[in-house]
């Protein structure tokens, strides 16, 4: 009996084991599906229908299986779903729009068995494609009409498109791509070549087959030159006898007009115009010989305030001497070949020079001769040296407002072979100065020859006395005491034939006194 039991509950135990086993391998194929692969085109049209592929290739056996494709990181939101009984590929046909634009995914799912855990393919971008549509310039700067130095902004703005490449267009010539930013247009410091019509175009492409192209209409930017710091003058204008006035000009070299010029005397606001032009003119009574204070131009086209040097309003009339020098050029053989003569009188804020040959006039230009103006300072005369300039030339100083009265420099006479000639005080000097040096030396010989004469006069004297004080023995002279050479003492050896008588011994006394004397005197120093 015991056996039996044991044998049952043996076969039990056997029959639940094997029963469990294999419920347990159908749970575990019932619970196993492969990875779905998704697949399609990697572009598309908007507003087109694109097939988006999932297969299956791991497919449990009667199972029905649901395909679903959503966006990455979407599964709130359902694009498209197919139910595969018999394990075929799921085609989505995909009804295009921007937002489908990116990563999408199959999630494949037993329809019938929640047992069966899903499982999610692989992951495909589909890229949507918006033709351009609708382009259009957006000014995104302070103003239209702009100054050289302010930032230009454009923007190109589109009805449809993505995926797109912007170009611009200025007066239909393509601008630098540097400034380009994601359709944005960026000059940050324009100039006056920034003006002109600005175009944008933009443009995408489907596949590299298809090319769609949208052209805004043309915005017209203008870029204004600041105006420059303008030049200031006046000039005089006599109106009767006795009123004068001062024309005064402001001119700006740079600038796009209109332009407001103003005039100030010191700070006093004297006028202000107007113009389309670069220039204006203003007048200003005054007085002659007085100083009115100090005039200053400025000029305004923008938000900048260009000024003027100040110059002083004083007006002197023309005042003597009038001089007139020369400089002269040398050629070949130092012969002179032209002469500048430069004219300038004594005082005068406004003269006017006039040059004359022979009392003639002459124009700003000749054949042979020059004339360039420096007012107020002088006027030059550049003339060659020949026949045709030869004469007498002077200038004539007088008021630019009034030429009543001229004032006139001393002539000067021009002739070639004059200027050539060596002038007399050359002669003078030259011949003075050998004159001079002949005398010199002539003197220097002298004072030389008298000097040697008086050197050995002396010397002679000296020698004389010196054979008196010698004494003598049987008729010859004891020179051991002396120590002259022996030339000295030849020589006087040689003087001893010659006299008639020697010295007596009574003599002795008086030379020897003489000698003393001539012992004390200094000598005399040559």
């Amino acid at each position: 009996m015991k056996g039996n039991k044991f044998s049952s509950r043996m076969f039990a135990s056997l029959f639940v084991i094997v029963l469990g086993s294999c419920y347990c391998s159908r749970a575990s194929s019932q619970s196993s599906l492969g990875l779905p692969r998704l697949f399609g085109p990697s572009e598309a049209l908007v507003k087109t229908v694109a097939e988006i592929n999932c297969e299956l290739l791991t497919y449990p056996e009667n199972e029905t299986i649901l395909l679903q494709l959503f966006k990455d990181g979407n599964r709130s939101r359902l694009l498209a779903e197919y139910t595969s009984l018999d394990g075929e590929v799921a085609t989505f046909p995909l009804y295009v729009k921007p937002n489908h634009e990116g990563n999408l995914e199959c999630v494949a799912r037993a329809q019938n068995n929640s047992l069966i855990e899903p499982t999610v393919s692989n992951i495909h971008y589909l890229k949507v494609i918006e033709p351009v549509k609708g382009a259009e310039i957006e000014v995104l700067s302070d103003h239209m009409d702009l100054f050289e130095g302010d930032k230009l902004e454009l923007g190109c703005k589109l009805k449809a498109g993505n995926h797109v490449s912007y170009k611009w267009l200025l007066n239909g010539r393509l601008v630098s791509q540097s400034p380009l930013h994601d359709g944005h247009l960026l000059i940050n410091r324009t100039t006056s070549q920034d003006s002109g019509s600005y175009m944008c175009v933009a443009a995408n492409s489907f596949n590299q087959t298809e090319f769609f192209v949208a052209n805004s209409s043309e915005v017209v930017i203008t870029v204004k030159d600041l105006v420059s710091n303008p030049d200031i003058s006046f000039t005089m204008l006599k109106e009767d006898l006795h009123y004068y006035s001062a024309v005064v000009s402001c001119q700006s070299t740079r600038g796009t007009p209109p332009i407001t010029f103003s005039l100030y005397n010191s700070t006093e606001f004297v006028d202000n115009v107007t113009v389309e032009e670069r220039i204006a003119t203003f007048k200003v009574p005054l007085v002659l010989g007085q100083h009115l204070g100090f005039l200053q131009c400025q000029a305004k086209n923008g938000d900048r305030i260009a000024y003027s040097k100040k110059i002083p309003l004083e007006v002197v009339p023309v005042g003597g001497p009038v001089t007139m020098r020369y400089d002269h050029h040398s050629g070949e053989n130092y012969a002179v070949i032209s002469l500048s003569f430069y004219c300038k009188a004594a005082k005068g804020t406004h003269p006017r020079y006039q040059w004359f040959l022979n009392k003639t006039l002459l124009h700003d230009r000749g054949s042979f001769y020059s004339v360039v103006h420096q007012p107020p300072e002088q006027s030059i005369l550049m003339l060659s040296v020949g026949r045709s300039s030869a004469g007498t030339y002077h200038c004539e100083v007088s008021d630019s407002f009034d030429n009543t009265i001229a004032i006139r420099s001393k002539g000067r006479y021009v002739d070639k072979d004059v200027l050539n000639r060596i002038p007399v005080w050359v002669v003078a000097v030259v011949f003075g100065s050998f004159t001079f040096l002949v005398l010199l030396v002539s003197v220097c010989c002298c004072i030389g020859v008298m000097f040697r004469r008086r050197h050995y006069g002396e010397k002679s004297l000296m020698d004389f006395e010196m054979e008196r004080m010698v004494p003598v023995y049987h008729g010859k002279m004891d020179l051991s005491h002396y120590n002259e050479d022996a030339d000295v003492v030849n020589a006087a050896r040689g003087g001893e034939g010659d006299q008639a008588s020697l010295v007596s011994v009574d003599e002795w006394p008086q030379i020897e006194e003489e000698k003393k004397t001539l012992e004390d005197e200094p000598a005399e120093e040559p």
